[in-house]
């Protein structure tokens, strides 16, 4: 049975079911989180002109079906994985490590004082950054994907019902604001992320919406993509990767839908969108946006007005990771475990680096001069760039 047509049944048996169905994790055809690709595309050959090397790694835990992503606090690295586990490591060096939960599904959120992961069961737990000291836990109304987000105003948390939580230093919730969720949508695990005054956060069905962190309230709501299409499948448009935010801008790419970019100082005006789907994740910086797409196409497109400057497209099938922009270069990891190093200038390779073999699904976190990975199969390492 073709990919595509079974992922319509189980869609029809969701809805039969009356319940929220979500697109499987195991059908990678149409889903870009699957463990199991049909077809791994050969590594196409260069010449490295970039030096690259783990400066230190460490073997954590492995992350089963859900996505880790490392915080990073200063010189400081926290981490956890599915069997429950976190850790805090410094310079390479593990500080503490403790059980938190005999299952962990989403983390971690960090600062200087307090460490947050989430469960399957939707347990929001508190951690002194420290020394790993349980503070407090919090009760959510579904299981825990996305990865908490601790900021100057509270830690905001977004549940598997699209229910987004903001609560106090002291695990408090201040308020809840809650959306209606579609008959089906896409699983992931994007982030809510703190900017001026505002929560902004990606939902089903093609919306990214501003949030006041005083009450909760919606401010404004961005357009990212329109559902459309006949079948509840072809309508499925979610804003699944975490938004990205510089200055006054904000950036959100969908799943089937587009890329597309919106002026915070003019009250979420659209400054420009282009058809691009992706559920990986992008990133911005001084004059690109660059994307990674649906069959693993990497997109660099001027940030002002989103015309297209260059795309590598020789990594496709290779479900790659969201990018992360370091030292003048574009980083972005694979199902086999595959560090691509891409040139920010033109989108030629520079540089790779294997790390386990394992599938590195979240983009890679900025740890000083170094990129930090987190990979499936259970390795933490940080990785310098010459």
């Amino acid at each position: 049975m073709k990919p595509r047509l079974l992922i319509l049944l189980l869609a029809s048996l969701g809805l039969a079911l009356g319940g929220c169905a979500t697109i499987s994790d195991a059908l990678d055809a149409v889903n870009p989180f699957s463990a199991s690709p049909a077809k791994i595309a050969p590594l196409p050959t260069f010449t490295a002109s970039v030096d690259v090397k783990a400066a230190w790694s460490a073997s954590v835990g492995k992350s089963g079906d859900y996505t880790f992503v490392p915080a990073v606090v200063g010189n400081a690295s926290y981490v956890a994985t599915a069997d429950g586990t976190v850790s805090k490591f410094e310079d390479g060096k593990q500080i503490w490590k403790i059980s938190a939960a005999p299952v962990l599904s989403a983390g971690v959120g960090a600062d200087r004082s307090v460490v947050v992961v989430g469960t399957p069961k939707g347990d929001l737990l508190a951690f002194a950054a420290d020394d790993g000291k349980a503070l407090w836990q919090a009760k959510l109304s579904s299981e825990l994907l996305a990865a908490p987000v601790v900021g100057d105003t509270g830690i905001a948390v977004r549940s598997g019902d699209n229910r987004v939580a903001l609560f106090d230093a002291a695990g408090v919730r201040k308020w809840v604001y809650q959306r209606a969720t579609p008959s089906l949508s896409v699983r992931g695990a994007g982030v809510p992320v703190f900017a001026d005054q505002y929560l902004f956060v990606g939902f089903p069905g093609g919306k990214v919406v501003a949030l006041s962190l005083q009450n909760g309230a919606p401010v404004w709501e961005g357009v990212v993509a329109l559902p459309k299409g006949a079948t509840e499948l072809d309508r499925v448009a979610d804003v699944v990767a975490t938004p990205v935010v510089d200055g006054r801008q904000l950036c959100a790419v969908a799943f089937q839908g587009r890329v597309a970019c919106f002026d915070m100082g003019q009250g979420g005006a659209l400054i420009w969108s282009r058809d691009i789907s992706s559920a990986a994740g992008l990133a911005l910086d001084g004059r690109y946006l660059f994307v990674t797409d649906d069959q693993g196409v990497v997109y660099a497109l001027d940030r002002l007005s989103g015309s297209s400057l260059w795309k590598q497209d020789k990594l496709k099938g290779r479900r790659i990771s969201g990018p992360t922009v370091r030292r003048g270069v574009l980083a972005v990891g694979d199902a086999e475990g595959m560090v691509h190093f891409l040139s920010r200038e033109d989108g030629s390779f520079v540089a790779r680096l294997k790390i386990d073999g394992a599938q590195i699904r979240a983009p890679m976190q900025a740890l000083g001069a170094a990129l930090l990975v987190q990979t499936t199969g259970g390795t933490l390492s940080a990785i310098e760039i010459q």
